[in-house]
């Protein structure tokens, strides 16, 4: 992920999540956190716990979050300078605050006081942007979402059907001493039971918004959400059905070799060992296989990543 990727993303959340941006460029940003921001990357829960206690209005912190570090430090560098270039032109106000200093006691330069604002480096890896990211999936993780129609009707009350559709993005990993993933993008039809597959790229062609449009009104759904979700579960396993799993017989054969390696080396030693010091070795003898059984043991798992209900023009 690099430093655009980054900026992009960074972005998309301040926005998400409604931070006031006071200052931006292509390398920082320096945001004041809006509540639910504050609340998912500072860490002060005893704080919000005041605030939700006594009904307070809360004061959120304000960062410097820097996206591209030497682009930005060059920037800063560039400021530096334009600002000593400043202060040299301004000699003559100096002169006159230090005869007021001398003559009224210390005045300071401005009204309000310096506030110390945190810095944090943004790059794929570094903790606060774990922390975003976690917090992007956690609130992502379900969406509700309309179609916005790209022609509005030229008859005020009429009114078009949408359908709602169980969308799921699985993730499918093939797994052994060596890994393999997959992502599945599922589309149900409350209404009907449709399934498709590459759902996600049907609606990456369509505006979607979290309010209901005008002139719309939603059919009645059909099916559950548990019995639409069955069907995702039964045409993923279909899918999977039909997979070539000679991988997997090649990692029992490896596994085979490395539990017999191992016996070969333990074997002896719980033989020729004495009391004391067999039970010991035999529990070592009994984790090691263990741990290689987890390593190449073939295994295929599916895990729903996000999920979401959109609302689409149409009845299918």
């Amino acid at each position: 992920m690099n430093e655009k990727q980054v900026h992009k993303f960074v972005n998309r959340y301040l926005d998400a999540t409604e931070c006031s941006i006071l200052e931006k460029s292509p390398a920082h940003f320096t945001v004041k956190l809006s509540p639910n921001a504050d609340r998912e990357l500072t860490n002060r829960p005893y704080y919000w716990s005041f605030v939700d206690r006594m009904g307070t209005e809360p004061e959120t912190m304000t960062y410097l979050l820097v996206t591209d570090k030497q682009k930005y430090e060059a920037m800063a560098n560039e400021n530096e300078a334009a600002s000593k270039a400043s202060a040299a032109e301004s000699e003559m106000d100096q002169a006159t605050n230090a005869a007021l200093n001398r003559s009224l006691g210390f005045v300071h330069g401005s009204l309000a006081a310096g506030v110390r604002v945190p810095r944090e480096d943004l790059y794929f890896g570094s903790r606060k942007l774990e922390q975003l990211f976690d917090a992007a999936k956690t609130k992502g993780s379900f969406v509700y979402l309309f179609q916005e129609m790209d022609k509005k009707s030229p008859h005020p009350y009429s009114s078009s059907p949408y359908t709602a559709w169980l969308g799921v993005n699985m993730r499918v990993e093939f797994a052994c001493d060596r890994k393999r993933e997959e992502i599945h993008c599922f589309g149900v039809s409350l209404a009907t039971g449709l399934c498709v597959e590459q759902f996600h790229d049907r609606l990456l062609n369509m505006k979607l918004s979290p309010r209901l449009p005008s002139n719309v009104h939603i059919t009645r759904n059909g099916l559950s959400y548990n019995k639409a979700l069955n069907i995702v579960e039964a045409a993923l396993e279909r899918k999977l059905k039909s997979y070539d799993y000679g991988w997997a017989g090649d990692a029992s054969a490896r596994l085979e070799e490395e539990l017999a390696r191992i016996k070969g080396y333990y074997e002896p030693l719980v033989l020729n060992a004495p009391g004391e010091s067999k039970a010991a070795i035999e529990e070592q003898f009994a984790q090691r296989q263990a741990e290689i059984r987890w390593q190449f043991e073939p295994r295929v798992t599916a895990s729903a990543i996000n999920c979401g209900i959109f609302h689409l023009e149409g009845i299918d």
